[in-house]
């Protein structure tokens, strides 16, 4: 009996691990640049992301109800026989959780779907041949592996060149930031907007409204722009009465811009909760699904609140605990970052990872983030950058998906010669 074979706490309590380990590592996606840019404290940086990681898995981790079995996987080759793809499941969970705690540890930052991809593939491979991989949806992910950073580097490099010289050179920083908050709130919030706001008005709380959400969405999203606009010009005009302790005028600048990626930082770190959850609950449900029905999810299905609330405390404990090896690298050891270039890296991240999502490509945000870190420093003076950590970097990236399949086929292996 499938209910006898793997006990549900287990697989919940490895569940967790993974998710623990995907804190750790992936909270560099939304707060690395903060903190190397000096926005955020490394303490305040690990309380907001710890909260909006947590609020964003909850509140909207639904969305990511798909099981990457389904998507990596043949899962039809394994309907006579369920116990194999349970135990499939469970050998992503360890390998996965594995990989990303070897990779934290030595401040890496790695893709931990590209992680759940690689083991979901070893254990398939040994479970019914190479035949039961779709390949073609590797061949994808390896792509969007050398797209992403190349394309978030470049948008990143547009975005603060318009900042540099519309604002940084210009003869009074001040006056032009005072014409430019209207811009970037507008850039800001409608690009966060659109991943976040869509969202939030389906909830069944504005089903009684008989305003369309496209309306909500587009609404909000103003009354937001412009509401920032005129707390960013207050703020702005408060600096100056009271000279900041005689700042320059750049200072009090990248001061405020400063405000703009601390807020940047926040929706990042929403929107990576709600999205990058499922790489560590995806395996549980599955798991669930099949104790629970003995049958294999085929299909898209519903996750239960408790499997979320799992995949979200991990992410938080996580990223309390270890998160800062990631953020370190990220912010610290490849360029030395303002508020201004950590504002436009984050930005370029977003704008990419939208993007990519509108497409439907399978893109990571480690590799967008540190794409766009990289093209700001080859902007500024790419003599300055630290290539050797971005060799490393680049070089955890191209062995996580065989490292995470190696171990897969391992565990399975063991799992299958222990219950079966």
């Amino acid at each position: 009996m499938l209910p006898l074979l793997i006990p549900l706490g287990l697989t919940a309590l490895l569940a967790f691990y993974l998710a623990w380990n995907l804190g750790a590592n992936d909270v560099a996606n939304s707060m690395g640049t903060a903190v190397g840019a000096k926005a955020l404290t490394l303490r305040q940086a690990l309380l907001v992301a710890g909260v909006l990681e947590f609020a964003g898995a909850v509140l909207f981790g639904q969305g990511v109800s798909t099981t990457l079995a389904t998507q990596v996987a043949n899962s039809s080759q394994f309907a006579d026989n369920p116990q194999v793809l349970l135990l499939g499941m469970v050998s992503v969970l360890l390998a996965c959780g594995l990989w990303l705690q070897i990779a934290t540890l030595q401040g890496l930052p790695v893709a931990s779907s590209h992680s759940v991809v690689g083991a979901i593939t070893g254990f398939s491979c040994v479970a019914a041949g190479i035949s039961a991989v779709e390949w073609t949806t590797i061949g994808r992910i390896c792509l969007a592996w050398i797209v992403t950073p190349l394309i978030s580097g470049a948008v990143a490099a547009l975005f603060y060149s318009l900042v540099k010289r519309g604002i940084l050179e210009q003869s009074d920083p001040l006056r032009q930031l005072r014409e430019w908050i209207p811009w970037l709130s507008a850039i800001l919030l409608g690009i966060f907007g659109a991943i976040v706001l869509p969202t939030l008005f389906e909830l069944p709380l504005f089903d009684s409204l008989a305003i369309p959400n496209r309306d909500l969405s587009l609404g909000a999203g103003v009354i937001a722009a412009i509401s920032l606009a005129l707390v960013s010009w207050s703020q702005l005009e408060g600096s100056q009465d009271r000279k900041e302790g005689a700042q320059e005028p750049s200072q009090l600048v990248e001061r405020q811009l400063g405000r703009f990626q601390v807020l940047s930082a926040c929706f990042v770190a929403f929107a990576h909760g709600s999205n990058d959850v499922g790489n560590a609950i995806a395996p549980l449900a599955a798991i669930t699904y099949l104790l629970r029905t003995g049958s294999i999810p085929l299909a898209q299905f519903s996750i239960p609140t408790w499997i979320l609330v799992i995949g979200g405390l991990g992410i938080v404990a996580g990223l309390a605990v270890q998160g800062k090896n990631v953020i370190a690298t990220v912010g610290e050891q490849i360029i030395s970052l303002q508020p201004s270039s950590g504002f436009c890296a984050e930005l370029a991240t977003a704008s990419t990872i939208l993007f990519a999502s509108r497409l439907g490509l399978p893109v990571s945000t480690s590799h967008a983030l540190v794409g766009g870190v990289v093209g700001i420093g080859l902007l500024q003076n790419w003599q300055k950058v630290r290539f050797q950590t971005v060799r490393s970097v680049a070089l955890a990236w191209v062995i996580t998906v065989p490292a995470a399949a190696i171990l897969g086929a391992i565990i399975f292996t063991i799992l299958r010669w222990l219950w079966m």
